[in-house]
């Protein structure tokens, strides 16, 4: 088993992305901890699948001001070590150029806050967790196709986060590979997710734009994570690894 008596955090595990990396980093054998920002029936669903209840999540709206450092308590106070981190959740509110000066202000204030300061706050307090164990660490970082190419023109706050996603993940990697804390980054395009175009249309240009011909599955990204969680290999630290099908290709 790749992960066996590895314990992992994963956030934003409720659905999606986080809902089925949790379920594969448990059949690998990891004790995995479960974050969302809120009890749900997909948060019970989600915990179900790795034989635990929605009680034993741990909730934290990560908008709040230190929320992430406060998630990263509550998690040494459940498991007093931790082998890795992924951080996944995130949001996606456009920042619009026309229209309202405020909803151009909170697209700018929300996204940055769960997407950029709440995940290098909780890669702060994991660095430092696996600095005092002197054992190193794993770190998966959830960045996205448009932080490499940019993003609708009405989503330049999402595209923006992204882009600092993947900028603190090779920083981090090339100023800690000695200590073994080994930092990579996952830069998905369309995954079947409440993000992916609903709309028949919009569904039908996304696809159009993708060479394999269709979306990416929550378990694709998810398998890739649990493989740069085992240890396999350790110099791709700081890699930043594409699963869009052919979309965007650097």
């Amino acid at each position: 088993m790749l992960l066996k008596d590895k314990t992992i955090l994963v956030t934003g595990a409720a659905r999606g992305i986080g809902a089925a990396t949790a379920r594969l980093c448990h059949e690998a054998g990891a004790d995995v901890l479960l974050h969302a920002g809120r009890k749900s029936d997909a948060s019970g669903q989600a915990a179900q699948a790795v034989g635990q209840s929605a009680d034993d999540f741990i909730y934290q709206d990560l908008l709040q001001p230190g929320a992430g450092f406060k998630l990263f308590e509550t998690v040494l106070r459940r498991a007093h070590r931790i082998d890795g981190v992924i951080n996944n959740a995130g949001m996606f509110t456009p920042s619009p150029l026309s229209g309202a000066m405020e909803a151009w202000t909170d697209g700018w204030a929300q996204t940055l806050a769960v997407n950029v300061q709440a995940p290098a706050d909780i890669c702060r307090a994991a660095i430092t967790h696996f600095r005092d164990r002197n054992e190193g660490g794993t770190i998966v970082n959830l960045a996205s196709r448009a932080g490499h190419r940019g993003d609708g023109v009405e989503n330049a706050a999402y595209a923006a986060s992204k882009g600092a996603v993947l900028a603190m993940t090779k920083t981090w990697a090339r100023g800690l590979a000695r200590e073994n804390i080994l930092l990579y980054a996952i830069a998905p395009g369309w995954v079947e997710t409440r993000m992916a175009p609903q709309d028949i249309a919009d569904r039908k240009a996304a696809e159009a734009e993708i060479p394999l011909g269709r979306v990416a599955k929550p378990e694709e990204v998810g398998a890739m994570i649990v493989f740069l969680l085992s240890g396999a290999s350790p110099s791709a630290t700081g890699a930043t690894f594409d699963i869009n099908g052919a979309s965007y290709v650097r």
